[in-house]
């Protein structure tokens, strides 16, 4: 196991022991003077803190000259807003750690008609202190493949908790909720997730994905646009959002983040709405279409020559390209 693998790991277990220690101090009388039973731990958890930080912000610092940004379709359809993007400052999330310098966080916005609320609720300070995962529209939106890919992680069984979109809920996620989660791993941080390996050494990470979502797993290998799992609230999120970044490995505890951009959108800046066409909805439009310029085409025909009779011959519509989203 190497160094920056061990530190985190001996980081965890001296709170464990520290936590313990405070335990027993409070049940008992611990044997020993107090400050070997509680502050020398405590010391002990804040030097392993500070040195775990340090060397994952310097195992995750980009190296050299960035790499020219991935295109990839856009993991989602309908009308989305950016937040945290990689468009406005790099880090975007204001760290390297977990490859997610490049990182970017969405929220479905639909548009509402005139003189309704708007469809996300809106930041609360005072009240309520929380909203269930259904008021938001973004939660068990469809997450789709950014592109031909195999999926070498997957995980959904983090439960999905309340919103955090109060000024309680975002202080108790900031001071108490975001710290037990760094210390716990990654993976509480992230939430229920999917890793894709999209070639050429890049993976794509979604995280805090709905729990029991997923319609893939480990070694399966998908196609861009297909449908993958639902979006979340598991991890540290604040409310039902999509959390996407690119990598340059398969584990976000050793991975440099990689810049993308969207196929037909690009990178949104902070607070940028953009709309994703359904590829199927194209689709349909298109033979729709179709139809009907063959059923107007036949109807020229016919009318060409002379009304037509038993035995006369449509003309059939010559095909057209339809350019579909993304």
């Amino acid at each position: 196991m190497s160094v920056r693998r061990a530190v985190p790991v001996a980081m965890r277990l001296s709170w464990l022991v520290l936590f313990a220690l405070m335990t027993g101090e409070f049940v008992t009388d611990l044997p020993g003077p107090g400050w070997a039973t509680t502050v020398l731990p405590a010391m002990v958890v804040l030097v392993l803190m500070a040195a775990t930080t340090t060397l994952q912000a310097r195992a995750a610092a980009p190296r050299g000259e960035p790499r020219p940004p991935v295109e990839v379709d856009p993991p989602v359809t309908g009308r989305w807003t950016a937040l945290n993007s990689p468009a406005d400052k790099v880090p975007s999330h204001g760290t390297h750690v977990y490859g997610q310098t490049y990182a970017i966080d969405i929220v479905a916005d639909p548009e509402a008609g005139e003189g309704e609320p708007p469809a996300r609720p809106e930041f609360r300070w005072l009240w309520p202190l929380f909203r269930r995962n259904r008021s938001f529209p973004a939660f068990g939106a469809p997450l789709l493949a950014v592109a031909d890919a195999t999926v070498v992680a997957a995980s959904d069984g983090r439960r999905d908790h309340l919103s955090r979109n109060s000024l309680a809920g975002f202080v108790y996620l900031l001071l108490v909720e975001g710290n037990v989660r760094s210390i716990a791993g990654v993976h509480q941080v992230i939430g229920n997730h999917v890793i894709l390996d999209i070639g050429d050494g890049t993976y794509a990470v979604y995280a805090h994905v709905r729990r029991g979502s997923l319609r893939v797993r480990a070694g399966d290998t998908v196609r861009a646009g297909q449908r993958i799992a639902q979006c979340g609230n598991s991890g540290n999120s604040t409310e039902p959002h999509l959390h996407l970044h690119l990598m340059d490995g398969p584990d976000p505890d050793d991975a440099r983040g990689v810049p993308f951009t969207w196929r037909g959108v690009g990178v949104p800046a902070n607070g940028q709405t953009f709309t994703v066409a359904d590829a199927s909805d194209a689709s349909d439009a298109s033979d729709a279409s179709d139809a009907s310029d063959a059923s107007d085409a036949s109807d020229a025909s016919a009318a060409g020559d002379g009304g037509g009779g038993a035995g006369d011959r449509a003309v059939p519509a010559r095909p057209r390209n339809v350019g579909g989203a993304g």
